[in-house]
């Protein structure tokens, strides 16, 4: 049994084309994944974006046993963000796929691997330095948390965003919980 997908929009019209169009698309999701129980699609038109090319936002929610995974995407056109949203959706369902399949692969409990015995490892004199492969600067604009809110979701950033707190001229870091509401980081010296 294919389960339902519930179309909803906000501040935008679905027509019977939009319908078969998110319909036909977010179905094959529902063939990549099993043990799904709901499949929701938002389609709506932020008229309040700052540039036109993320005012149609489609978001996909699917919903299952034990998991929930979503994705949105925004561009100028509906159907464009619809096909980004599925295929962002598609690379979150193979990476869930493969944390739940990945394992010892053996099929040894681990409570027989904790009983083992270690083997001692010859003591090494070099140290290996952990690598930083990417370093990365950017200019900081000062803005209140609700702005920082804004410019998170406008730039795509889903974990953390870093700004200059305006309130309180200090360093902060806003990230994304796993409830969906934000935590704000403000460091302190010590």
């Amino acid at each position: 049994m294919t389960p339902q997908i519930e179309v909803f929009t906000r501040n935008l019209e679905l027509t019977d084309r939009l319908r078969d169009y998110v319909t036909k698309k977010v179905s094959k999701l529902n063939k990549l994944i099993n043990d799904v129980e709901d499949t929701r699609v938002d389609l709506s038109y932020v008229k309040s974006a700052r540039s036109a090319s993320d005012r149609q936002v489609a978001q996909i929610t699917i919903r299952g046993k034990g998991f929930i995974l979503r994705s949105e995407e925004r561009a100028d056109d509906l159907f464009a963000a619809i096909d980004e949203a599925v295929d962002k959706m598609q690379r979150q369902i193979s990476r869930f796929k493969g944390k739940r399949q990945r394992g010892r692969g053996d099929g040894t409990p681990a409570s027989e691997v904790a009983r083992e015995p270690v083997a001692e490892e010859a003591p090494t004199d070099i140290e290996e330095m952990p690598i930083i492969a990417r370093r990365k600067t950017f200019s900081l604009v000062p803005m209140d948390e609700m702005e920082a809110i804004e410019q998170m979701k406008l730039l795509g950033h889903e974990d953390f965003f870093v700004f200059y707190n305006a309130n309180t001229n200090a360093i902060n870091v806003l990230y994304t919980r796993r409830d969906g509401t934000y935590g704000l980081i403000e460091p302190k010296l010590g």
